[in-house]
């Protein structure tokens, strides 16, 4: 395509902008079970404000936009709070999970490089942690090395400690994982990082904004956040279960002289000035941030608390409706909203793929071959349709084995 000689006028451009969206994932309608968390019509509504409110300033300078410093500062402090922080510690929003992961990594690799001398550094994490922490370690130059899993599906603590070594600068655990939705040990793993006084990271990107509220209405949640001793840094994204727009994550610090020292960018050799960023971007949008504070604002304790307790009514409803279809089992013991079922009977892709016929979207997995779920308030109202068409799905495709390449969400 090239860069038309004239202009296009603006409704011929959203004609075309709706013909292309229809062959979009309509997660609108609850049938999607990733990427998207949907909340309401009035969350809805108060991010589209605030985010066109802040839809043209750059957050990269506080001294000509302080007010959308103050935002950022707000949404740390408020996800501080959540994850049982100390006056001591820090944090600063990011891009997304990718994004405050890597930079939990490039902290724990430079406080080695000034603590210990490291220079070739390695990261300790799950098979199951999020591919963020390959990309950290492929960028960052460190190498990546993979806890195996147990038979929950959770990192193995004694293999964990036989993995450790002098290039060991962080170990990793999730809460919950992606692929599974179980939460790793973190008090064991984080034990194994303070007594060889190691960086500690739990990857709280899904369950930062929901497990708290989950603890709020009587759930057992495994401990996971700074109430964690070796606990040192933690991601929770704003975007998923705090529901604001995309774009909106935390890193959190439990001190925050880390957050100064080791993620903190400065720069003065040049003619431009003092150039200094706590991100990996320069330039950063700033409606994301404004989306992320007015939704915290708005829900408040309150909505958030109401909101969990859709998504744990509806995950319990959505479970115990695959448990009781015969051929289907769900892999693990899932701590939140995130799951992922398969068999030992059927061919699970030939199921998804009488899934995908009847319009739902559900990402594949592999080891176990699996369908994935994410679930958010929004599928509180097609649990039914959903478990009737599953029913159909498995006596339809379940005997189709080897029909589909598996391949992985």
């Amino acid at each position: 395509m090239e860069l038309p000689q004239q202009g296009v006028a603006l409704e011929t451009l959203l004609d075309r902008m709706r013909e292309r969206k229809q062959a979009d994932a309509d997660w609108r309608s609850a049938r999607t079970f990733s990427l998207v968390y949907p909340a309401g019509e009035q969350v809805d509504a108060v991010v589209q404000a605030a985010s066109h409110l802040y839809l043209h300033e750059n957050a990269l300078n506080p001294f000509r936009f302080p007010s959308i410093r103050q935002m950022e500062d707000d949404v740390v402090s408020m996800t501080l709070s959540l994850l049982h922080a100390s006056p001591e510690a820090g944090g600063a929003m990011t891009s997304g999970g990718t994004e405050s992961i890597l930079l939990g990594v490039k902290t724990a690799r430079d406080r080695a490089r000034a603590e210990r001398g490291v220079e070739r550094a390695s990261l300790l994490v799950p098979h199951s942690a999020h591919p963020a922490f390959a990309k950290a370690a492929q960028v960052l130059d460190m190498d990546l090395v993979q806890i195996p899993l147990d038979t929950d599906h959770r990192a193995d603590v004694k293999a964990a400690r036989r993995l450790i070594d002098e290039r060991t600068v962080l170990i990793v655990g999730s809460a919950p994982n992606y692929p599974f939705g179980v939460a790793d040990p973190i008090p064991d793993l984080a034990a194994l990082a303070a007594e060889r006084g190691l960086s500690f990271h739990t990857d709280a990107c899904l369950g930062g904004f929901l497990l708290p509220f989950y603890e709020r209405l009587g759930a057992p949640v495994p401990p996971f956040d700074f109430r964690v001793e070796g606990v040192t840094t933690i991601s929770s994204d704003v975007h998923k279960y705090g529901y604001s727009i995309k774009g909106a994550s935390v890193i959190a610090h439990r001190d925050s002289s880390t957050l100064r020292n080791h993620q903190l960018f400065l720069y003065e050799d040049w003619p431009g000035g003092i150039y200094g960023s706590f991100a990996m971007a320069g330039a950063r949008p700033a409606a994301p941030i404004a989306a992320a504070w007015a939704v915290l604002q708005c829900l408040g304790d309150e909505g958030y608390t109401k909101l969990a307790g859709v998504v744990r009514e509806t995950t319990r409803r959505l479970r115990e409706g695959i448990e009781a279809i015969p051929e289907l089992r769900v892999w693990g013991d899932p701590v939140m909203s995130v799951m992922a079922f398969g068999s030992e009977q059927l061919d699970i892709a030939a199921v998804g793929d009488g899934m995908d016929e009847r319009g739902w979207h559900l990402d594949r997995q592999t080891g176990p071959d699996a369908l994935h779920l994410m679930i958010s308030p929004a599928h509180a109202d097609v649990v039914d349709t959903f478990l009737t068409d599953l029913r159909e799905a498995v006596d339809g495709r379940g005997d189709s084995r080897g029909t589909e390449a598996r391949y992985s969400s």
